[in-house]
């Protein structure tokens, strides 16, 4: 038995080994946000797996070229200088594992780590890591079967070429066909479901001027789980009252699903038509509004601007997804760019022939891949004679066209997670803490991108695998560890791991935003009248008090 496991263990490379072990060290450093133990226990084995294949791609690639190689009793005195240095290392960073985490924890005022933490993600990641070793050497041993069959009638070198070819060819479209496929059919299936579920607490409406009533154009079975929420959880009229007094309204709030029509643009128009019978043309306030990919509208944005305007709002909005906005942006990110287009097409085309001193102020306002969407909603071309009024971005996904833009070509010496766009009459940014008071005086259009350091989607990016970013440099963001580095292909993992736990966080921090900074921007952008600095602090004060749902 113990010839066995010595024969086992001594098939494995030391070059790959020790690779796999830097790697999977490198993995336990802190990232964006703070991982649970089984996240970072898969992404530590990935590592790990990753490390091993690199070091045999190495070793395979310097015996290729038949360099030369150490004699036996210097590789004997190499390995055990390079196991003790490699051994210190491990230790070392296993050590500061959950001082790591906590570094995270402790800037988003989480409970920190109890000492079992390194454990359970040793055991996790040499498990997973020890499937993905496996599955690549028999990976490798189909090469080599593939490349000894081959040798009958090409030489070694070039068979070894078409085989790994072929072999890699087979893995890849087997990859693609069956488990990508079958995985994205079973997400989409599952979330699919959960679109159609209807919370118990959550009854058609009966007033005739609601949408999804009787009377609503727009049928109640036929809108999403989270569409059904933004039209029947938003404030009424009597909780602004309660809050302001007297002289509110009744917000609308106008949504079309998915499931309604079968086209965007027969979605766009029915939405435009359900917006006019409810008398959202009326109001003073109009926001077109692009949900997230799971066709949620965080309330944290919605309603407090309805406060805001003491009801004397309207939002109207269009389901193009029911999938999160990290699998949508993977699966196809223009979708959201195609729906946010149309419907807005829609809306400004009426808007723009009522009188201008009696139409409604025109926003826009869109979260993570509704952002994404929204922000090139507006066509410059589109809107140059008569512009809207400006918008409200939060949490805009890396991909975004216009933001990256701005960023790219902020003002010198502003930090990319806070940046100044130069003079700051059209577009400003904002994080936790109110950033939108300096500045020139605002132009006729108002823009504000509220955006966290510590938010993944936003800093995620394939350029991660091979240059450090430009948010690691100095100074960080309040909510960014100062233990966080950047490592090559790595920190690329890192993100792209955090990435679906970003809402796994308190609000105020990473793709979480907070009502405060919403009130924040929406007072920028809006201008409420007869406003203080007074009913600010009480408004965020009343939001403080009451749970602010997740998606």
């Amino acid at each position: 038995m113990k010839q066995l496991v010595a024969n086992y263990w001594n098939s494995f490379s030391f070059v790959g080994l020790v690779f796999a072990t830097l790697l999977f060290s490198a993995s336990v450093t802190p990232s964006l946000l703070p991982r649970h133990y089984a996240v970072q226990g898969l992404l530590s084995g990935l590592s790990l797996a990753i490390g091993y294949g690199v070091g045999m791609a190495g070793l395979w690639f310097y015996l290729f070229l038949e360099l030369p190689e150490l004699a036996q009793p210097r590789q004997r005195i190499a390995k055990r200088i390079i196991v003790a240095l490699v051994a210190v290392i491990i230790v070392t960073f296993l050590w500061q594992m959950t001082a790591w985490q906590n570094s995270v924890r402790v800037l988003m005022e989480m409970p920190q780590l109890e000492t079992a933490y390194p454990i359970r993600v040793v055991g996790i990641a040499a498990v997973f890591g020890a499937i993905l070793v496996g599955m690549g050497r028999l990976f490798g041993r189909c090469v080599v079967f593939v490349s000894q069959k081959l040798q009958r009638f090409v030489p070694p070198r070039i068979a070894h070429a078409i085989g790994f070819a072929l072999v890699a060819f087979v893995a890849l479209l087997l990859t693609n066909d069956v488990v990508v496929k079958r995985l994205l059919d079973s997400a989409d299936q599952a979330f699919l479901r959960i679109d159609k579920i209807v919370d118990d607490d959550l009854d058609q409406p009966q007033d005739s001027v609601l949408t999804g009533s009787e009377a609503s154009l727009v049928s109640w079975e036929s809108i999403g789980r989270q569409g059904k929420i933004f039209l029947g959880k938003g404030p009424t009229q009597q909780e602004i009252a309660e809050f302001h007094g007297r002289d509110v309204q009744r917000p609308i709030r106008v949504y079309v699903g998915m499931r309604t029509k079968a086209t965007m643009h027969e979605r766009a128009r029915l939405a435009l038509e359900e917006l006019k019978r409810v008398g959202g043309f009326e109001k003073s306030v109009l926001i077109v509004a692009t949900p997230t990919g799971t066709g949620w509208l965080d309330p944290s944005a919605v309603d407090t601007v309805e406060y805001l305007h003491r009801g004397d709002t309207a939002i109207v909005s269009m389901q193009y997804s029911y999938l999160p906005s990290w699998i949508t942006i993977l699966v196809d990110p223009q979708r959201s760019i195609r729906s946010a287009t149309i419907l807005f097409e829609e809306v400004y085309g009426y808007w723009k022939t009522l009188p201008p001193e009696s139409r409604p102020r025109l926003y826009l306002h869109g979260l993570s891949l509704g952002s994404l969407g929204s922000e090139v909603s507006a066509d410059l071309y589109t809107i140059f004679e008569d512009p809207i009024d400006g918008a409200v971005w939060s949490g805009p996904p890396f991909p975004s066209k216009n933001w990256n833009h701005i960023v790219a070509n902020r003002n010198e010496g502003t930090p990319v997670w806070l940046p100044e766009f130069r003079d700051q009459r059209l577009v400003r940014f904002t994080t936790q803490k109110n950033a939108l008071k300096s500045g020139a005086p605002w132009g006729p259009i108002r823009a504000v991108y509220l955006q966290h350091a510590s938010d993944p989607m936003i800093w995620f990016s394939p350029d991660l695998a091979w240059s450090s970013p430009a948010w690691l440099q100095e100074p960080r963001g309040p909510d960014v560890s100062p233990d966080l580095r950047w490592y090559p292909v790595l920190t690329f993992l890192q993100i792209a791991c955090d990435l679906p736990m970003a809402t796994a966080v308190p609000l105020g921090y990473g793709h979480n935003y907070a009502p405060s900074s919403y009130i924040d921007a929406w007072i920028a952008v809006t201008e409420p009248e007869h406003w203080t600095e007074q009913k600010t602090d009480d408004l965020k004060a009343l939001f403080k008090k009451r749970e602010t749902p997740k998606p």
